[in-house]
């Protein structure tokens, strides 16, 4: 059996590309990357060492969708007002995802023991949104920011598994509500730090909280 950690780069994505032919079919599991694998010759051990379980799958598959993302928001960055570049940055990571196959990994992913692994999930697409649109926090809001926003996009995405809407205009508009809400909450919490006495309270509360110190350095913890 070849060696999993010698493996040329190129084979989980193929792996990845042979097995998802299969999830409309067998869904989002082991069946499909067996088929993928079998579809590849490539041997069933090996394979499962690239790619485990439809949790694994599921997982592959969305993160090829948050390194597209990046790589579209290096190369164009949205521009216009805050809350436009956050909806337009949510919009193009829904752009880069099929509603079958997110719907199928959510079924994989919705179950206790995956749990973990898609609330992850979610925190890594708010991270790319937020890397992506150039936040530069290091504290207490780094956590907040991708808090508050792995909510939205998680809530938009189940509207958009449903939207039938021409080009997904119903999706935009709630998104649009969601982001409304987030901007209404950060408004009152500028107005509460002017108030006397917060940014002390603020330093003795959660001034020890810090992003992963790979943050800001091309990687994450």
């Amino acid at each position: 059996m070849t060696d999993p950690a010698a493996a040329p780069p190129r084979d989980a994505d193929r792996l990845l590309d042979a097995a998802l032919l299969h999830v409309p079919f067998d869904g989002m599991n082991a069946r499909a990357l067996a088929a993928g694998a079998a579809d590849l010759g490539l041997d069933r051990a090996y394979a499962e060492a690239l790619i485990s379980g439809g949790a694994g799958l599921a997982a592959a598959y969305h993160r090829r969708g948050d390194a597209a993302l990046r790589a579209s928001l290096a190369a164009n960055p949205p521009t216009g007002r805050f809350r436009e570049r956050v909806a337009e940055a949510v919009m193009r990571r829904l752009s880069f995802s099929d509603p079958e196959l997110v719907r199928a990994g959510a079924a994989v992913l919705s179950l206790p023991v995956h749990g973990g692994l898609g609330a992850r999930l979610i925190g890594e697409t708010a991270d790319a949104i937020w890397d992506g649109l150039g936040d530069r926090s290091d504290d207490l809001a780094w956590w907040t920011k991708r808090a508050t926003l792995g909510a939205v996009y998680a809530a938009t995405v189940l509207y958009w598994m449903g939207d039938r809407s021409a080009g997904l205009a119903d999706t935009r508009a709630f998104l649009e509500r969601r982001i409304e809400g987030v901007m209404r909450f950060e408004e009152v919490k500028t107005r509460a730090r002017r108030l006397p006495g917060w940014n002390a309270l603020a330093r003795a509360t959660t001034g020890w909280v810090r992003a992963p110190r790979s943050a800001h350095a091309g990687g994450r913890s």
